[in-house]
């Protein structure tokens, strides 16, 4: 899923000199438009590739919309017998924590938004003004609540979009089921999104890239911008480089202003954001690229337990960095170095 998704991280190093006795066994699939690619530490010699496509089906039965069947989908089309499970009910109260704390700068109700400019389930885009302007009657968090396991909507025509922060969720969601089979060590990667537990198969902690945001990077890891050291966190990037359309020599990238109803324009290129979980991590990285540089720089002091790296263009177009302190100390390797 994951804006119908971006893939921005890239790849894993695994570089050391030190090699553990166990055998570390590695899965890679298709799941919510996407691939993944697990590793985790395989001491009991048990192969978990059938149960962790089972999870995925039935996580995308909850939480995607490209499953005409799935909750998410018949709570848009006003399904009256519909009712959240608990993975729906999760992304639910952390997008409503993330909306109350950014402004309303992440909102799930974008769903009319994001099919008017045409990133939704069909090309079709119809984005002239006094349409989006007609559709903003139907965004906002004030117009959507959760009744025990019932989904409140004000208005019929009000559509939820969850592809921002639910496959940062299924990470997670994969993570309970390693930690519920007693495993330590391993790394989950779904479209980009990763969450890593203890070392590597070199005893080492895990090491993952984040990805230039330069329009033509179209395939994770081509071109990193920076190598991060994750010990026992998640990571998630939030960026337009990969999902946008230029019409009239202007470019408009995927990233939705709730407020405004047109894409976020401001000089953010992607956004990467550490946290213990990556359904949290997830769900900060989309706002923080419709707030901009200043306005998220500022709304971290708020924030703790978050550590980000951003990569923004400066007046002559330059890439440049922002990372904030704690994140610093996890970068081991770096092609720019931050200026802030």
């Amino acid at each position: 899923m994951k804006r119908i998704s971006i893939l921005f991280i890239g790849i894993l190093l695994l570089t050391a000199c030190k090699t553990k006795k166990s055998e570390y066994l590695k899965i890679s699939g298709f799941a919510q438009g996407t691939t993944y690619h697990i590793t985790y530490e395989n001491s009991k010699g048990e192969d978990y590739s059938s149960d962790i496509d089972s999870i995925l089906k039935a996580f995308d039965k909850s939480c995607s919309m490209y499953d005409s069947t799935s909750i998410i989908s018949r709570i848009n089309n006003n399904d009256p017998t519909v009712e959240a499970d608990d993975w729906f009910i999760d992304v639910f109260k952390k997008s409503a924590e993330v909306n109350a704390l950014s402004g309303g700068a992440m909102d799930i109700t974008v769903g009319p938004l994001v099919k008017a400019w045409g990133f939704g389930l069909t090309p079709i885009a119809k984005h002239d003004k006094a349409h989006i302007d007609s559709l903003l009657q139907f965004v906002g968090m004030d117009k959507v609540k959760l009744e025990g396991r019932k989904v409140i909507k004000k208005y019929p025509g009000v559509k939820l979009d969850v592809n921002s922060i639910a496959q940062g969720y299924s990470v997670d969601v994969i993570s309970q089921f390693f930690e519920k089979k007693g495993l330590t060590n391993y790394l989950v990667e779904i479209g980009g999104e990763v969450r890593a537990k203890g070392t590597n198969a070199k005893d080492q902690y895990w090491h993952v890239g984040i990805d230039k945001p330069d329009d033509g990077n179209l395939e994770p890891g081509n071109e990193l911008q920076a190598i991060i050291e994750l010990k026992n966190q998640s990571m998630t990037t939030a960026g337009n480089y990969r999902k946008f359309f230029v019409e009239n020599g202007v470019k408009y990238g995927h990233t939705i202003d709730p407020k405004t109803g047109f894409p976020a324009h401001n000089t953010l290129l992607s956004a990467t954001v550490i946290a213990d979980d990556a359904l949290t991590a997830d769900g900060w990285d989309t706002p923080f690229m419709v707030l901009g540089l200043e306005k998220s720089i500022e709304l971290l002091k708020k924030l703790p337990g978050l550590e980000v790296y951003f990569i923004y263009s400066d007046p002559q177009g330059q890439y440049q960095i922002y990372c904030s302190e704690g994140l610093k100390k996890m970068i081991i390797d770096q092609r720019k170095k931050p200026n802030q």
